[in-house]
């Protein structure tokens, strides 16, 4: 893995929020503040090191529906914080530096249907099974010299039929600048899936929060 870069990762968040239709993040603590406002997440502080504000929001904070996000794995987060918090399953920021695949679409089962929307410097794209269902869905924005990857969803009815490289290739499509670097959080399960495409993992990603 690399030496985890800050201003990759200030620049993934600005851009997730920015996909999301969340506020920007803020400069808090040593690390960024998005106040999400969300029913099920009120704020998050992300921190790519261990640092003084880190341990005292998780000191400080008391109640429900506040993430603490770090750089690292989860025994480094789990040691800086109280017993109270309580970890979420481990992710991965990940990065691409070059495209990834051939530059061919890939090839839908038989009936599926991909479309993709463009706003600006975002992008949708849904894949639609033949039913008429939404199959697979995922996001894309541009901002800040990186172009993110962000919800990639395939329904568990649908997996295992290529429709999650469809999605990417699909996303991929609409990065502006050859230059902007790609990035990513995947799940351990979504891991596998971006490696086989070429994708590196950047670092581990923990997150925390107290139970309601």
């Amino acid at each position: 893995m690399d030496r985890i870069d800050a201003g990759l990762i200030a620049a993934w968040l600005a851009a997730r929020s920015m996909a999301r239709d969340l506020p920007a993040p803020v400069p808090d603590r040593g690390g960024w503040r998005v106040d999400t406002g969300l029913p099920s997440e009120a704020r998050r502080h992300v921190f790519t090191a261990a640092c003084p504000g880190l341990v005292e929001l998780g000191a400080t904070v008391a109640e429900p529906r506040v993430l603490l996000k770090l750089a690292a794995t989860h025994a480094e987060l789990a040691a800086l914080l109280p017993p109270r918090w309580r970890l979420e399953p481990l992710a991965f920021v990940m990065t691409c530096a070059g495209g990834f695949g051939d530059g061919s679409e890939a090839e839908l089962p038989g009936g599926y249907q991909l479309s993709v929307e463009r706003d600006g410097d975002r992008a949708f794209a849904r894949i639609v099974a033949p039913a008429g269902v939404l199959a697979a869905s995922g996001h894309a924005a541009e901002r800040d010299g990186v172009f993110i990857y962000d919800r990639i969803v395939t329904d568990a009815a649908h997996r295992r039929r290529g429709l999650g490289r469809a999605l990417m290739l699909a996303l991929q499509r609409t990065r502006r600048s050859p230059a902007a670097r790609q990035v990513l959080t995947a799940t351990a399960d979504g891991r596998a899936l971006y490696t086989s495409l070429g994708w590196q993992v950047h670092c581990p990603w923990s997150t925390a929060a107290i139970p309601e």
